[in-house]
């Protein structure tokens, strides 16, 4: 029997339309089979962290229900990437879309040669952070809600973008 379990990821982009990136990688996931998206924070225009010479991000979270594992759900979104072009240059560097496994329900603590869960330095961005805690702000990391760690992050210079329901289906 296939258990579901909600998992939540980050997605975000500089390059192109990041909006329109995001919508189209949330509409991949939510096609298949396995996966179904069950709530998306709003987006927000955020600066850029680590590697700052260059433009704004914009960065939204969502949750999902899931049949897969969270290496393979991870395997799904690096597929996802590489179908919309993204290249990986540079750490930190500009993209058009990156997908990043946040958490994952039912795994306080997990790590393998390809992932980490939760994900590293999440709880230092407010970019991660405060579109996460729309969707889920109870979600316990590291023995803290999601909402209290948003609190604590650096949101200086964070707007919201787009806070329109649905505005990822749209084509």
């Amino acid at each position: 029997m296939i258990c579901s379990r909600k998992a939540w990821l980050g997605l975000g982009g500089n390059i192109g339309d990041p909006i329109a990136a995001m919508g189209q990688a949330l509409r991949a996931l939510d096609n298949r089979d396995d996966i179904s998206v069950s709530a998306i924070s709003p987006v927000y225009n955020t600066p850029p962290w680590g590697k700052v010479d260059q433009p704004s991000f914009y960065n939204a979270c969502a949750e999902l229900v899931t049949e897969l594992e969270p290496e393979a759900l991870l395997t799904v979104c690096l597929n996802i990437e590489l179908e919309m072009k993204r290249e990986r240059r540079e750490r930190w560097g500009p993209r058009i879309i990156d997908i990043d496994v946040l958490a994952y329900e039912g795994i306080d603590r997990f790590e393998s040669p390809s992932l980490i869960l939760p994900h590293p330095r999440m709880t230092e961005r407010a970019f991660v952070l405060v579109p996460l805690a729309d969707i889920a702000p109870n979600l316990k990391i590291e023995g803290m809600s999601v909402l209290h760690w948003a609190a604590l992050a650096d949101n200086t210079g964070m707007t919201k973008a787009r806070d329109d329901a649905g505005w990822w289906s749209v084509q």
